[in-house]
């Protein structure tokens, strides 16, 4: 068994999940193809207080939407990278859906609730990059 101070030395696997991971395309993607608007992801993984290497968010115009997208993201990622979310929340409440794939972090929110809660500005460490919507 290695001491602590051994595993703290350690590099990262180079299966890191970066942005081209499959995983994270699939969930763009699938926001994309569900109409989501102002779509970025946050690479967290230089902040040492995050719990996940990215978060992604997104907006839905309304419940209807929001829930599509997160289903949708559900959907592919179960079928296209056969994972699981570890946790989704938000589902009754229908404002700020969060599917949680530990490395993963996706926020589908309401306009409202993403100007209210500014998830962007409290990670503004973070490495940021729009995902525009495909054509």
């Amino acid at each position: 068994m290695e001491p602590l101070s051994a595993l703290k030395d350690r590099k990262k696997s180079p299966t890191q999940l970066t942005r081209s991971s499959k995983i994270f395309k699939t969930i763009i993607q699938a926001i994309q193809d569900k109409k989501g608007e102002n779509i970025i992801s946050l690479d967290l993984k230089k902040i040492h207080e995050a719990s996940a290497d990215f978060f992604i968010i997104c907006e839905a115009n309304n419940t209807t939407q929001l829930k599509a997208i997160a289903d949708n993201i559900e959907y592919e990622v179960k079928h296209k990278c056969g994972e699981l979310p570890y946790k989704s929340e938000g589902k009754t409440a229908a404002q700020w859906l969060l599917i949680d794939y530990i490395n993963v972090v996706v926020h589908v929110m309401h306009p409202e609730s993403r100007t209210f809660y500014r998830l962007e500005e409290m990670w503004s460490d973070a490495d940021a990059k729009m995902h525009d919507v495909e054509n």
